[in-house]
């Protein structure tokens, strides 16, 4: 039958992607190391970081630049997925390769606003690269050399630069801003992705630090987006955004699948924090059936918007890859999630690989898994890199079972905060007096600096009120 089904592709008479053999196999732990393997091989050539002459951390970009397809918070991305990578399969080959791009990345201040990227610095960037420096001290990613700013101490910075009062107003009732510089176009929006970076961060830092500040920031920023309706009442399907002209009332009903999967995220991670509240497990119920009813589609990974027409952009590439990542984890800290999330995880990984057959390898990976077909990503006018990390990212959660949960200051965390962590970018206030916690990697939170946009002075900063 094979022999019959060459021969009918080499005739033209049967697509040649159904008839040549996968070359990704997942079905068991070692099969899925090694195509992981291979897939973060693939993925790496994309980078140019790494080379002499050229900047680390960034994907070639960006567009408005005519360098290339990316913006700069992709690459943030991108060192996210090789440190789950790592995690995951025990593979060091890309550990020194993800340090020295994260860390050239932090900027003058140490909070991922480098002054290179301004023109497209929006809350989400930031975010993006905060998440990835969380995601480094919660997989106790090796440490950053002791003169160099650590992973939780980024990732506080990140938080501590979007709590600022100037990256919040009155507009809409509270919300953070798409961008961070006003002369940025799309100023004027507030979406849900930014303030969903900005929940989830908060969310991970309360359980990693066991700060209750962090907990009261990301529940008034959930509570916001809803009050605002970016979370639908009835379906609890996730918007975009709107406009501060229009007092945020003119929703862009567009769903894209980062942003219910990073809600789910985040709240899941209240959950843990706060020892199985009902109102966070409500949440992650109605967010789940949400996310497998609008984007897994028969099991399968479906970006909504953009997918039936083959017009996705380029950001939109890669979004397949964040939901298999925060979806797996979702498993490991609510746990009653598993028997719903990991079956449609695997169905949607053996989709992925079957369509990772294009040349000039055999083995490159589009955008469209349901078919099972390979489409070039030059369909899409793109080289390909979101394309290799949305199918790198899907198999290698397939291990998460056998990973250990994010890490806390008492399980075992080994980054260090700095309290004064984003006190000193070019945007922020001066902070009054810290308030530290205890923890076990001396890990001191300015909560006054957060808290105190809930009294006093900074009252008017509520958000979700």
């Amino acid at each position: 039958m094979r022999w019959l089904a060459a021969l009918l592709a080499t005739a033209g008479l049967l697509p040649a992607a159904h008839a040549q053999e996968p070359y990704y196999k997942i079905d068991t732990p070692d099969q899925i190391r090694e195509s992981s393997r291979t897939l973060a091989y693939d993925l790496m050539l994309f980078y140019q970081g790494n080379k002499t002459g050229e900047i680390p951390g960034i994907l070639p970009g960006p567009p408005t630049e005519h360098k290339g397809d990316y913006y700069w918070w992709e690459g943030g991305a991108m060192m996210g997925t090789y440190v789950d990578y790592w995690h995951l399969t025990g593979d060091t080959s890309y550990n020194h390769v993800v340090t020295e791009g994260m860390l050239h990345q932090v900027g003058p201040n140490e909070d991922y606003q480098p002054p290179n990227h301004t023109a497209s610095l929006g809350n989400d960037d930031q975010g993006f690269w905060g998440m990835s420096a969380m995601l480094a001290a919660e997989n106790k990613f090796p440490n950053p050399p002791e003169d160099q700013p650590q992973w939780l101490a980024l990732a506080q910075a990140v938080f501590h630069t979007q709590a600022a009062p100037n990256r919040h107003d009155n507009t809409c009732n509270g919300g953070l801003r798409w961008q961070v510089p006003m002369t940025n176009a799309g100023y004027n929006y507030k979406n849900t992705i930014a303030n969903a970076c900005f929940f989830d961060i908060g969310a991970r830092l309360a359980r990693y630090t066991k700060n209750q500040t962090y907990a009261d920031w990301a529940e008034k920023t959930f509570d916001w987006l809803w009050n605002v309706q970016y979370i639908d009442h009835d379906n609890w399907a996730v918007y975009d955004g709107g406009h501060v002209e229009h007092n945020c009332t003119d929703i862009n009903r567009a769903q894209f699948s980062y942003n219910a999967a990073l809600l789910l995220h985040g709240s899941a991670f209240m959950y843990n924090y706060t020892d199985g509240d009902e109102k966070w497990k409500n949440r992650i119920d109605n967010l789940l059936i949400g996310i497998l009813r609008d984007f897994f589609p028969e099991d399968v990974a479906y970006e909504v918007p953009c997918e039936g027409h083959r017009g996705c952009s380029q950001d939109m590439l890669s979004f397949k890859g964040y939901v298999h990542r925060w979806m797996s984890v979702v498993t490991q800290i609510a746990p009653f999630t598993a028997d719903k999330i990991l079956p449609t995880l695997r169905k949607s990984a053996q989709a992925a690989v079957r369509q990772c057959v294009g040349p000039p390898t055999g083995r490159r990976c589009g955008f469209y898994w349901q078919q099972g077909e390979f489409v070039d990503p030059a369909v899409d006018k793109t080289s390909g890199a979101g394309e290799a990390m949305n199918v790198l990212a899907a198999v290698s959660s397939l291990l998460i079972d056998q990973a250990d949960p994010p890490a806390t200051n008492e399980t075992g965390g080994i980054s260090r905060g700095n309290f004064d962590a984003g006190t000193n970018s070019r945007d922020n206030v001066e902070p009054l007096a810290p308030i530290t916690t205890a923890d076990k990697a001396g890990a001191a939170i300015l909560t006054i600096l957060i808290l105190g946009g809930f009294v006093g002075t900074w009252g008017w900063m509520s958000i979700g009120d």
